[in-house]
């Protein structure tokens, strides 16, 4: 029987055996995923869990500031999307803040920012959150790395401050202008050295340079272009190692269901090597930009079921 064992054993496919030993992660569904719905009014974040759980069967949210920013200071609020999100099982695992700029060079303007946030933390308490993720920068800032850095690390500890006085996770994603060099924001990690900070390493946001937007408002943003971009699978090596989440994002499908663009089975390989153990969120964002007139994308609902078969393929 040994040797029968050992004989069946030499045949199996190596292949087979690698992906049986894979790793997978919980999967959460990003409130961005549905961006061109609430810009256009026709959907409701209270409604979001449940649309999470009965369409995708996923159990696990992340949500958007912006999407409900005329009810940042409103607990009823917050306290009945709670209920929502407990009657269908579902977990609330983040807020992405999207307020002042924590990172402001002047000084009085960086401590007005980070005030601002705390509102954010109380409602991710509310909520059951274990996070709120904050940026370090904003469209076109100017200042040398140096200066922005003192200013990143400045801003960012006092936040933490207030994250730590209400056991909450002060999490930055590589989102706009130098926090999406890798080595850079890696580097405020390691200087930070705190146990509620942590990054939020974003697949597709590794541009550090984009032109100006025309108008300063999210249609100005979709008519940009990139203009200087970091590596992404060097970013993401950098970044996982403080990594408390990661946002697995995608914009566009070929025919075996693989994002063009972007190497998810590399960065998966990246994720599992860094000893990561938490959530992995998918968030599309093909459906915004189709509603802006670019062609070649899904509509939200058909890019968020790719992106999750993608994930689940690939994990």
């Amino acid at each position: 029987m040994a040797t029968l064992g050992a004989g069946a054993l030499s045949a199996f496919p190596y292949k087979i055996l690698a992906q049986a030993n894979k790793k997978t992660y919980p999967i959460s569904l990003a409130q961005f995923s549905f961006a061109s719905d609430y810009f256009a009014g026709k959907a409701d974040t209270l409604d979001f869990p449940a649309l999470a759980k009965n369409t995708f069967d996923i159990d696990i949210v992340e949500y958007v500031s912006m999407f409900f920013a005329d009810k940042a200071n409103d607990a009823q609020f917050f306290k009945d999307l709670k209920q929502r999100a407990d009657d269908v099982g579902v977990t609330n695992n983040l807020i992405m803040v999207d307020d002042e700029n924590i990172a402001d060079l002047d000084k009085t303007k960086r401590m007005h920012a980070v005030e601002s946030h705390y509102k954010w933390v109380d409602a991710a308490k509310v909520l059951g959150c274990a996070s709120i993720r904050v940026n370090l920068g904003a469209i076109g800032q100017e200042g040398t790395p140096d200066q922005l850095t003192d200013a990143a690390l400045d801003g960012y500890a006092k936040l933490l401050e207030y994250g730590t006085q209400n056991d909450m996770n002060i999490i930055v994603e590589n989102h706009v202008g130098i926090s999406s060099n890798g080595a850079w924001l890696a580097n405020i990690m390691k200087e930070i050295n705190n146990p509620r900070a942590g990054t939020l390493p974003d697949f597709g946001n590794f541009c550090v340079q984009r032109t100006m937007p025309k108008t300063m408002d999210i249609e100005g943003y979709m008519n940009t272009t990139c203009v200087q971009a970091y590596d992404t699978y060097k970013g993401m090596e950098e970044l996982m190692p403080y990594a408390k989440g990661v946002s697995a994002k995608a914009h566009k499908f070929d025919a075996d269901g693989n994002e063009p663009e972007i190497d998810f089975d590399r960065i998966f390989r990246i994720i599992e090597k860094s000893g990561f153990d938490g959530i992995v969120g998918i968030e599309y964002e093909g459906g915004l930009m189709a509603s802006y007139g670019q062609e070649g994308y899904l509509d939200n609902e058909e890019g968020v079921k790719a992106i999750q078969a993608l994930v689940e393929k690939v994990m």
